[in-house]
């Protein structure tokens, strides 16, 4: 059995195209799928990253972006440690139902659960939404912010790591007992804990990559 402490749940969201796939293969197996397909219901991989000495797996889950789909991946909601909603800066519309996603959030997921606005594809040269309209709206709804590219590999990992490493500080401030034994770990209750009110997000997602 593979040793870790902690295990997180990780969920991402938003439009259909936006590139929450070629996030997830990007970071957990470090390639970008070129002509990814849509996603059919929901799909997840895992990754086991060390912070601060101590082993994490987050399980990170994909969901398909039609609406056809919602019924399906809103059941994924509730049992989300962190929450990542994803839109394509040089897609406005994608943009334009961020609202739409966040009242859902709100509507299933635990109101502890860390949540991050995510825009992609910072590499293409159309960009449509500009650092600073995504900036403002991640402040105005209480989330945090951090532009990537999936496909040039821009902060991609400093977005998991850095949500991994803001879930494990909450996770201290509740004097978990430490587990030596590899059969045991802790899977945190999102219903139960603190998660979102850490610095580590808020020092460092609100910066734009380029």
């Amino acid at each position: 059995m593979e040793d870790y402490k902690f295990l997180f749940k990780v969920v991402l969201v938003g439009n259909a195209g936006v590139g929450k796939t070629c996030l997830v293969r990007r970071f957990t197996q470090g390639m970008f799928p070129p002509g990814q397909g849509a996603t059919i219901g929901v799909d997840f991989m895992i990754k086991t990253v060390e912070i601060e000495g101590e082993k994490i797996k987050l399980q990170i889950w994909d969901t398909a972006g039609q609406e056809r789909f919602r019924s399906i991946t809103q059941s994924y909601y509730r049992s989300a440690h962190a929450l990542i909603l994803v839109y394509d800066v040089s897609n406005q519309p994608t943009f334009d139902c961020c609202p739409e996603w966040l009242r859902e959030i709100e509507e299933y997921a635990s109101p502890k659960v860390l949540k991050v606005l995510v825009g992609n594809k910072i590499d293409r040269e159309d960009r449509e939404i500009p650092s600073e309209v995504g900036e403002e709206f991640s402040q105005r709804h209480g989330m945090y912010f951090l532009e990537t590219s999936a496909k040039a590999s821009d902060n991609v990992e400093r977005l998991f790591t850095e949500i991994a490493q803001d879930l494990l500080q909450q996770a201290r401030s509740r004097d978990l007992p430490s587990y030596n034994s590899p059969s045991v770990q802790q899977i945190l209750d999102p219903a139960g804990a603190n998660f979102g009110t850490s610095s580590t997000l808020r020092q460092k997602c609100c910066q734009s990559g380029t």
